[in-house]
């Protein structure tokens, strides 16, 4: 049985292309909770959301970390709220090596101003947003994690090349 990486972290903090990257270097097949989901849907997480309400979608986004985190040699993205749920949280945590990319939001919103698609930062101040998601998320990534990864200023290939080491150092078995 080989292992799998699940990356979770703040909207923006480079879970889906750090991810494809990692499961590229490990030969690991690649996931994006929110692409699953939103392929499942047959429209955005966003509409789906305002249509139904977020528990609707909280309860979605936990059958579908039941199912992805059940798959073997896989490096799974998963969407900035899936900790918001303990279920979710405790799968993560006991079924793979969980990886928190951290970013400031300050950061984050250097990031992302410019991106009309992420409807957290549709908002009349982003950047107090990105804080108070950051704040009330910080300790829920922490508590899930097994590795806290600073995104800061590396390169996609540095973070990647650390998770990969990481992995290296706990003996992790890697096909």
């Amino acid at each position: 049985m080989g292992t799998s990486v699940f990356l979770v972290g703040l909207p923006g903090s480079g879970k889906s292309t750090v991810g494809r990257q990692l499961a590229r270097r490990l030969g690991l097949s690649f996931v994006d909770s929110d692409h699953v989901i939103e392929e499942r849907l047959g429209c955005s997480i966003r509409d789906f959301f305002d249509r139904e309400g977020e528990v609707a979608f909280r309860d979605l986004e936990q059958a579908t970390i039941d199912e992805l985190s059940l798959r073997p040699d896989t490096v799974l993205s998963t969407g900035g709220g899936t900790v918001l749920r303990e279920a979710n949280r405790r799968m993560l945590h006991s079924r793979g090596w969980v990886v928190y990319l951290k970013s400031n939001p300050v950061e984050l919103f250097r990031r992302l101003r410019h991106d009309k698609t992420r409807p957290l930062l549709q908002v009349a101040d982003p950047l107090q947003k990105l804080k108070d998601l950051y704040q009330a998320r910080d300790p829920l990534y922490r508590e899930v994690a097994h590795h806290v990864l600073e995104t800061g200023r590396p390169t996609v290939s540095t973070l990647v090349n650390n998770i990969a080491m990481q992995l290296e150092q706990r003996a992790l078995q890697i096909p």
